[in-house]
């Protein structure tokens, strides 16, 4: 039986170039901290607050590289916190979504959309969806073996790229509802 790594994926956010250079002065890059586990992909040091009608949430980490389009990523108790109402997405998915402002130290943005919570994914090469049986946006749901607080994540989605390494991303609510601490593997049940 083939298990995956569990990652817990804290409160985050995406910035466009255009944001970075508003937040954090003109011609600035991400510093990055440390390398996360999907290739390319980083946390860096500096970091924001992010504000919402009802409260902020200070030292927000920012992952890189830069994107495309802004992204805050927040579990459910971070968006009630906060005030805002975040739908469960894919990452990238934002239409509709979410709105917020962003302070950094030498500005301030507002996003009219762009705040997620995002939906519990699993990252595949095209090998290991192979090895697991399954393919690019199929719908799975894995099972955790943990002390006092097993459980089966359901509508895990599956994501399939040559990029990617295999781990599956649940955010802090998720984590703590499995009890999740060090190194955790869950077997995909189809």
């Amino acid at each position: 039986m083939a298990k995956v790594l569990i990652e817990t994926s804290a409160r985050h956010v995406h910035l466009t170039e255009e944001h970075i250079a508003i937040l954090f002065g003109e011609g600035a890059t991400l510093t990055k901290k440390k390398d996360l586990s999907q290739p390319g992909q980083f946390a860096c040091e500096e970091r924001v607050t992010v504000v919402g009608p009802k409260n902020s949430i200070a030292k927000v980490s920012i992952l890189g590289p830069a994107r495309s389009a802004t992204q805050v990523e927040v579990s459910l108790t971070d968006a009630r916190t906060l005030g805002i109402d975040a739908p469960v997405r894919e990452s990238g998915d934002i239409a509709g979504s979410g709105a917020c402002k962003i302070i950094g130290p030498c500005g301030e943005i507002e996003i009219s959309e762009g705040v997620i919570a995002a939906k519990r994914h699993i990252h595949f090469t095209p090998e290991d969806a192979a090895e697991f049986g399954v393919e690019d946006k199929q719908i799975v749901s894995v099972k955790v073996e943990s002390n006092g607080r097993s459980l089966i994540f359901g509508d895990v989605v599956v994501r399939v790229s040559p990029k990617f390494k295999a781990a599956m991303h649940i955010d802090t609510d998720e984590s703590n509802a499995a009890c999740a601490s060090g190194a955790m593997y869950g077997e995909v049940i189809l």
